[in-house]
């Protein structure tokens, strides 16, 4: 049985469901069954663009590394890695400067940690973070986790708000409102918006961000949170599905294509810092990526390679140019108290 057929019958027999489980069963579904990933995939994160991308996050890691004094031994910790091309590329070029952590990757899709185990030999794999050792500093990368957590949808009606849910129209899975009025969980500033608003939040996101802030805050390190998203509140559904690399309607293939949110970075820093670690800054991909880099090291693959000067070109752009994927991704950096700021944040 399909999920969307699971999912009629449900509905059908207790009622409508809420956006968060919807999202929740069929990103679990979809990453179990399938490499998302790449041109025969239905998406193509940045480290699949290039290997840039990896090598200034590993250049990135042994930077804070050794301005913390170089301490030892120390973990890698990688969310959600995809085929484990990030971990590679920035372990490689982290391994270049004397930097050779253990390796921990918190991996959940069966067939995805396959792919991992092809590319990275080394590591450990976890369901989540709690089994990850708390006996040293964590360096700690989520590159497009974050966006993939299940959100939770509020929606002002006519009679005010309600749970945003998932029902059933003519057969079809469409959202609807449901029952229960909301209106106690919604911020007093928003209580009057007008019908139609959407308030979207994601406690998966907020109780992953503070378990890293508790982690660095007791164990040392520093990590990076990098997805797309936005730095400002703002209402409105940023539900969207991708399949075969164009957009369809989220609701219509549950388990058969990638469903993301938006990323509400501004809320993230009070997280980190009600768990004792400290926000080092929040910046957009391509500023990150510039100021440690990229143009240099685009430059140095050209002369290595000058039959690919057109392809590392159009590599760097797609990864840092503001119309590509260097303004809608964000960087966000975190460190323990007693750790440096990392690179690429202007102050």
């Amino acid at each position: 049985m399909t999920l969307h057929d699971r999912f009629v019958r449900l509905i059908a027999a207790t009622g409508p469901i809420s956006v968060a489980q919807f999202m929740a069963e069929s990103n679990a579904r979809y990453y179990d069954s399938r490499d998302p990933l790449g041109s025969g995939g239905d998406f193509i994160t940045a480290p699949e663009v290039s290997q840039m991308f990896g090598e200034l996050i590993g250049l990135w890691l042994t930077d804070v590394w050794d301005r913390a004094g170089r301490p030892g031994p120390v973990h890698y910790v990688e969310l959600g890695p995809g085929r484990g091309t990030l971990a590679r590329d920035a372990l490689a070029a982290a391994q270049r400067f004397g930097f050779a952590p253990t390796v921990h990757l918190v991996e959940a899709s069966r067939t995805l940690s396959t792919a991992q185990r092809g590319l990275i030999a080394d590591a450990t794999w976890h369901n989540d973070l709690s089994t990850v050792p708390d006996d040293a500093p964590l360096l700690i990368v989520a590159n497009e986790f974050l966006d993939a957590l299940p959100v939770r949808q509020l929606v002002r009606t006519d009679a005010g708000w309600r749970e945003r849910m998932v029902g059933l129209e003519s057969g079809r899975l469409v959202p609807v409102a449901g029952s229960q009025p909301m209106d106690a969980a919604i911020p007093a500033n928003m209580v009057q918006a007008g019908e139609g608003a959407i308030i979207e939040t994601c406690p998966a996101a907020a109780a992953v961000v503070g378990e890293i802030g508790r982690r660095l805050c007791t164990q040392g390190g520093a990590a990076l949170i990098i997805d797309y998203g936005r730095t400002e509140p703002a209402t409105g559904s940023t539900l969207q599905a991708l399949r075969a690399h164009a957009m369809v309607d989220p609701f219509a293939h549950p388990g058969e294509a990638d469903l993301t949110a938006h990323v509400d970075f501004s809320g993230l820093p009070a997280l980190v810092q009600a768990a004792g670690a400290r926000w080092t800054g929040t910046t957009t991909q391509g500023s990150f990526l510039n100021a440690l880099g990229l143009a240099a090291r685009a430059a140095a693959l050209c002369r290595a390679a000058p039959d690919r000067t057109d392809a590392i070109v159009a590599m760097a752009h797609r990864l840092a140019a503001p119309e590509a994927m260097g303004n809608l991704f964000k960087v966000m950096g975190l460190a323990a108290p007693d750790w440096p700021d990392g690179a690429g944040f202007a102050p």
